[in-house]
């Protein structure tokens, strides 16, 4: 069973700085889904009426990213992502986060765990990474040479790199997938300027302070992920009491918009598996 969204807008909550864009549907238990960086909330297209048939579903924008406004002073994610579950009445939530969603996830159950009830990490280990695969740093270097040039193009066929991964060429991907990737880091890229100051403040400690997560924590990796990401994924499952993988074959760094029919399916199955 799915929901039809129909024409369900995207809200916004106030906050000290500005607003936080978000979508939600259903009702039920809170489910937050979390997007990669430099995407939006539309990565969970395929995610968001599959869930709502069965949860209260909120998938917001990153302040930064998408619908959501740009940062004027230092802030933490993860302290957003406590706002947004505060100011929806949203708590516990159970967190479903992709990359850098996954990290603020992770973030959250260490830093509020109160509002939490379990995590579901796609392709990440915690929201500070490990990066050492030389494809892993190839890309990230092509997508800063292009910056550096101010080639806009550039820089996101650089980024849709990260959809196709070290395993595939762009041929092999689904065009509708590549290219809603790179039309939501363009937008994303879009809302910021080449001196705008990068106000994130980390949280730190992460990979320390993992061990003392007690809710449930699974990853949901798609198999042909980059190496560090599935790295990483599986050192934070180890270090988690209770943690464990499972994987998304045929898919990469996208599992959820590549095979959403085994990412809604696996999904589901872990979510009836809570306590």
């Amino acid at each position: 069973m799915t929901v039809d969204l129909g024409s369900t807008p995207v809200r916004t909550l106030q906050t000290a700085d500005g607003r936080l864009a978000y979508r939600e549907a259903g009702t039920g238990q809170p489910l937050v889904l979390l997007h990669g960086g430099f995407t939006d909330h539309r990565m969970w297209e395929q995610q968001i009426p599959a869930l709502a048939a069965t949860h209260r579903v909120i998938a917001w924008d990153t302040r930064g990213h998408g619908a959501s406004d740009n940062a004027t002073r230092p802030f933490r994610q993860v302290d957003d992502l406590a706002d947004l579950l505060r100011g929806l009445d949203a708590a516990p939530a159970i967190l479903v986060g992709l990359c850098m969603g996954g990290g603020i996830a992770v973030d959250c159950a260490l830093e509020y765990p109160e509002l939490v009830r379990a995590v579901v990490v796609s392709g990440v280990g915690t929201s500070e990474p490990v990066f050492e695969d030389p494809w892993v740093l190839e890309v990230m270097a092509e997508q800063q040479r292009a910056l550096a040039a101010g080639d806009l193009d550039g820089w996101a066929d650089a980024f849709v790199r990260w959809a196709v991964g070290p395993h595939r060429d762009l041929s092999e991907v689904d065009p509708d997938v590549t290219r809603l990737v790179r039309e939501m880091g363009l937008t994303t890229l879009g809302k910021h300027t080449p001196d705008e100051p990068d106000h994130r403040v980390p949280v730190t400690d992460t990979w320390e302070r993992v061990p003392g997560i007690k809710i449930p924590l699974i990853a949901l990796n798609g198999a042909l992920d980059t190496a560090d990401h599935l790295a990483m994924a599986a050192r934070l499952v180890d270090l988690v009491p209770g943690g464990r993988s499972v994987a998304i074959p045929g898919a990469g760094h996208y599992p959820n918009m590549e095979n959403p029919a085994r990412f809604n399916a696996e999904l589901a199955a872990i979510l009836e598996q809570l306590p």
